[in-house]
C-alpha cells in the first residue's frame, strides 16, 4: 500500500480527543494516527457516497417518471392463454 503524507490544521479539542480514542482503539503503536485517519477518512466517504446517492434519488422521485398508459383488456389475456392450451 502506497501511502501519502497531509499536513492538516484542526482545532486542539478536536485533535486531543481524537489522539485519545486513536490511541484507545489502536493502542500507541507507531502509526496509530495514521490508521485513525485512514479509517474515519473512509467512514467518511462512505457516508457522503451514500448520502448522495439518496439525494440523487430523492431528486428522481421529485421529478417522477412519465411512463406510458397501460390498459388492461381481461378478455386478450384469457384468450391468448387459451391459443396456448390448444
Amino acid at each position: 500500500m502506497t501511502t501519502k503524507t497531509i499536513t492538516v490544521s484542526v482545532d486542539k479539542e478536536t485533535e486531543e480527543k481524537f489522539r485519545k480514542l486513536a490511541s484507545a482503539t489502536y493502542g500507541n503503536q507507531k502509526g496509530y494516527l495514521g490508521k485513525a485517519l485512514t479509517d474515519a477518512m473512509k467512514e467518511w466517504e462512505k457516508k457522503k457516497e451514500e448520502s448522495d446517492a439518496v439525494a440523487k434519488m430523492l431528486k428522481l422521485m421529485e421529478k417522477g417518471i412519465k411512463m406510458k398508459k397501460w390498459e388492461f383488456n381481461r378478455n386478450e389475456i384469457y384468450a391468448a392463454r387459451f391459443e396456448k392450451r390448444k
